[in-house]
């Protein structure tokens, strides 16, 4: 294994290189917590404080509920909910009685939904009640046994509840479910199950064997249910802890905005100050108004993102005089952080009082979430920073186990306690990912491109994989293509990603139509319309253009760089003309 390089080390000063990780499940991990800090706020929710023994005592009267249900271990429950704390009950219910949470996105479109329910096998689904009339669809293709819906109102306190529920009426949003479907359980209902149950037998599930299943591309931009086990989340914890740099994570707060069903939420911003005793304030919708207002309210002592959302409290009056001074830390992961952005942002946090800068993290899904941060102590321009305890980078030639010297570009490779167990059900893809070298170890091939420096400092280039990243999803064009070539009227298309000042990267979908059928605006919205039903609305493309045909390589390919070289020029030449009006 490649050796760290003494100069490494001293960057770090006091930071250890080596740790002893908990070999308990995460449902385990944060019970024990629970019963050593029982009157600390684990959460907070909306208006509402819930308590460490609280928050025990809902994860043990969920899983009752779940063994109530009949849930086994191993089972794997579908849950497709935001930030609330119903999605933090039952994901650590699962892991107390051995089942398996799968965790999928609640804006995925109605296919999606379908395709993630297949891969796992579910028959029981968890969901908000905004989002019932997606699994209406869903089921007529996957049938559920059970579909528990939640509302916000239920972990509301009183006032909000009030409140909130007068402008859901206005809004119009309130849903009324069907008592005579016998697949649909409220929550409430679902919850008396724990009544039927005294207790229930202790899991043998390993704190090495798969407690999460999230969602990502893999190599080849196709849909992978990664298994991920309580020991690379409880990993993740430890390294978090440590590097954060003298610190008490039990006295802070994170402002935890990065979605549950994200390798970011849920590894760092939920799991991790729940496993060691801090607060995590759930923000089920990100809204820059009232990111601002609970920054003000709560005075999180750490904040994480994506850089959507740095650029997007810049831009935004809401923050103009606050003192930031509580800030101990702020993070950027989910896509690559722009140099400028980074600059923009460190003085800003710098004119309202913090002493803090950004801190660039790296990683994938595939090693649940960030495993490279930058170091407390130095910061390098275009570094992603140096490994976590225990994890090792190293660069290797495209394709090949062979290690690039200091400065080449290659693609980067890393092994650490937080790699995946594998892909589910996916063996081939799997072994293309995770490979044995020659020094005996296991590396994750992440698929990206980048260097090392000397010193060890990670440098991330771009992705050898096709992928856009848009507002820090990871969206795979192969996937938008499949559903859009599907549609009667088209002949073929090709997805890419445009630079956007704030989503980073927006998507832009290019269509040749079929024999009869013209291009119209008509057919455009049609067309829209369609992909609203099948791709989430993240991913939504911004704009259609049809054409005659699209450029081929020359072993007949779509050249998708030809086009993206193309729509580049035409918004570039859409800025000048923008500035040329503005200074008239």
């Amino acid at each position: 294994m490649s050796e760290l390089k003494t100069p490494w080390m001293e960057h770090y000063g006091d930071v250890r290189f080596h740790l002893e990780y908990p070999k308990t499940t995460m449902a385990q991990q944060v019970l024990k917590t629970a019963s050593e800090n029982p009157d600390k706020i684990a959460i907070a929710y909306m208006g509402k404080n819930i308590k460490y023994s609280e928050l025990a005592s809902r994860i043990q009267s969920t899983a009752k509920a779940f063994v109530a249900m009949g849930i086994q271990p191993d089972e794997m429950v579908t849950i497709c909910l935001p930030n609330c704390p119903q999605a933090v009950y039952a994901m650590y219910a699962l892991n107390l009685i051995g089942a398996i949470a799968s965790m999928i996105h609640p804006l995925s479109s109605e296919g999606e939904i379908t395709q993630y329910l297949d891969q796992v096998s579910s028959r029981v689904a968890i969901t908000l009640d905004l989002f019932k009339y997606k699994f209406d669809e869903v089921v007529k293709r996957h049938p559920l046994e059970h579909l528990i819906i939640c509302s916000a109102v239920d972990e509301l306190n009183p006032v909000t509840k009030v409140g909130y529920t007068a402008l859901m009426t206005v809004k119009k949003k309130t849903v009324h479910l069907d008592k005579n479907d016998s697949v649909v359980l409220t929550w409430k209902d679902f919850s008396k199950g724990a009544n039927t149950v005294e207790s229930f037998k202790k899991s043998e599930k390993t704190a090495f064997d798969t407690a999460i299943i999230l969602f990502s591309g893999g190599t080849t931009g196709t849909t992978k249910g990664i298994m991920l086990s309580s020991y690379n989340f409880n990993a993740l914890a430890y390294q978090t802890l440590e590097m954060a740099h003298d610190v008490d994570f039990s006295m802070i707060k994170v402002l935890a905005a990065m979605p549950i069903f994200h390798g970011f939420g849920l590894g760092i911003c939920i799991h991790t100050f729940l496993a060691i005793g801090g607060t995590s304030i759930l923000v089920p919708r990100f809204n820059v108004k009232s990111y601002a207002g609970l920054i003000k309210k709560k005075k999180p002592n750490y904040i994480a993102g994506v850089p959507t959302l740095y650029e997007a409290l810049i831009r935004t009056n809401y923050l103009d005089g606050v003192d930031l001074s509580f800030l101990k830390g702020v993070f950027s992961g989910g896509d690559s952080l722009p140099i400028e952005l980074k600059k923009r942002f460190d003085a800003y946090l710098e004119e309202h009082g913090s002493k803090v800068h950004v801190r660039e993290g790296y990683g994938t899904t595939e090693c649940v979430t960030a495993s490279c941060l930058t170091p407390y102590c130095e910061e390098r321009e275009g570094s992603i920073g140096l490994p976590f305890p225990d994890t090792y980078y190293k660069i290797c030639k495209p394709g090949t186990t062979e290690e690039c010297p200091y400065g080449e570009e290659g693609e980067i490779c890393l092994t650490g306690p937080s790699l995946m167990l594998g892909y589910l059900n996916n063996p081939e893809e799997t072994s293309q990912t995770l490979r044995l070298h020659e020094d005996g170890a296991t590396w994750l091939h992440t698929g990206d491109l980048g260097t090392m420096d000397k010193d060890g400092f990670i440098y991330f280039k771009q992705r050898l994989k096709r992928m856009i990243i848009t507002s820090g999803y990871n969206v795979y064009p192969s996937q938008l293509e499949n559903i859009i070539d599907a549609h009667p009227a088209v002949h073929m298309s090709c997805v890419i990603g445009v630079k956007d000042s704030y989503k980073m990267q927006k998507i832009k979908a290019f269509v040749v139509l079929k024999n009869g059928y013209v291009a119209s605006e008509d057919i455009r919205q049609q067309l829209y319309e369609y992909c609203k039903k099948n791709i989430a609305k993240y991913a939504m493309p911004y704009e259609i253009e049809f054409r005659d045909s699209l450029p081929k390589t020359l072993v007949g390919k779509i050249a998708y760089t030809v086009l993206e070289k193309e729509t580049e020029e035409k918004e570039k030449m859409k800025e000048e003309l923008k500035n040329q009006n503005q200074e008239k």
